[in-house]
């Protein structure tokens, strides 16, 4: 799963994807040249286990981002940009709230809605003007042939049309699980997830929280959007720190972890995804799988021949395994259960697969 960052220039959007990633060389996406990097997802837990099991490996979930040149009206009409953005799972758009105090000429041109409203319209227009072509196409199809399936496409498109013209994104537009198949394969833009990041000043760090509810409300509630806040400058002086230092930077600004976490956590919920456990001597592991996944689909996440040959899972909640010290706790508690290939699995489950 992978998600863009992006946004205009000058919000910090580059710098945080490296902060994120610690990626700085290029490389390609599609036709189009840009940086990909991996995040880890912070999780406790595995730090639980891990004191446990003493494993020579601790392996932590990932998400992947791409680090997009700054996004304008020129870009998104770019055959280029559009079919690299198209093919991410989800949409992270930095704002910047803050004002360079070494730029005089953008005093009081800092404006977070107005900028989350201008890059929304854009990627609104772009995906019309796939809807309009496609209906285009429908419209002689059908005055050629009578067909079901047309008509069924031309009527989605239609409320497509509808929505974007009215300039809402497709993510607010309800649609049943055939539907979604349908519309599927055209990658809209304004369907996809999006994560605003407020990127805040110096100023603001004691209080991200407070800073990241009030854009939470000022952006409203929406489908599959989420809001999430950071300090950049802060972040990038963290990213230098051993973790001692670090540690007592975060202190002197009323930090109990790095913001950048949030941004992760946050992604990782936004793409409709969890983690589930694999715990032992030899690696305490974080296995990224969708929400509501079925007990033979984690076991395919671990090895496809899991999943082919699967007969049983051994699942037991984390904080009983750390709470109890191991399995041999769990089973003396009768806390260790037997599920079948269509248990649903919760996030931090530990799962032990039995198969062929």
């Amino acid at each position: 799963m992978r998600t863009a960052i992006i946004g205009l220039p000058m919000t910090g959007k580059t710098s945080l994807f490296t902060i994120l990633t610690g990626v700085h060389q290029s490389t390609r996406v599609g036709s189009m040249e840009t940086q990909i990097g991996i995040a880890r997802v912070p999780d406790p837990r595995l730090d639980a286990l891990a004191a446990i099991f003493d494993p020579p490996k601790v392996t932590q979930a990932v998400v992947e981002y791409v680090d997009f040149p700054a996004i304008s009206k020129e870009a998104l009409r770019d055959p280029q940009y559009l079919a690299s953005l198209r093919v991410v799972d989800a949409l992270a758009l930095v704002l910047r709230v803050f004002e360079d105090p070494t730029v005089p000429h953008e005093k009081g041109s800092i404006d977070p809605l107005r900028d989350r409203d201008d890059v929304g319209i854009e990627l609104i227009l772009s995906d019309l003007v796939v809807v309009e072509k496609r209906l285009e196409r429908l419209e002689k199809d059908r005055r050629k042939i009578k067909s079901p399936e047309i008509e069924h496409e031309y009527e989605i498109l239609i409320r497509c049309k509808e929505v974007l013209e009215s300039e809402k994104p497709l993510r607010e537009m309800p649609l049943t699980e055939d539907e979604e198949k349908r519309i599927r394969g055209f990658q809209f833009l304004s369907q996809k997830p999006i994560l605003y990041v407020i990127n805040a000043g110096e100023e603001s760090a004691p209080n991200l929280a407070e800073v990241e509810a009030a854009y939470a409300e000022k952006l409203g509630s929406r489908p599959h959007t989420a809001v999430t806040a950071v300090c950049g400058k802060i972040e990038a002086e963290l990213a230098e720190l051993a973790p001692g230092e670090a540690a007592e930077l975060m202190s002197s600004y009323g930090l109990s972890s790095p913001g950048l976490n949030r941004v992760i956590t946050a992604t990782y919920g936004l793409l409709g995804l969890m983690s589930f456990l694999t715990a032992g001597e030899t690696e305490v592991r974080a296995w990224t799988i969708p929400i509501h996944s079925t007990a033979v689909k984690a076991a395919g996440a671990i090895h496809s021949d899991f999943e082919k040959k699967f007969i049983r899972a051994e699942v037991v909640n984390w904080k009983n395994l750390v709470d109890l010290k191991g399995y041999p706790g769990v089973r003396e508690k009768g806390l260790l259960r037997l599920e079948g290939k269509e248990y649903i699995v919760k996030d931090g489950d530990v799962l032990v697969i039995r198969h062929g």
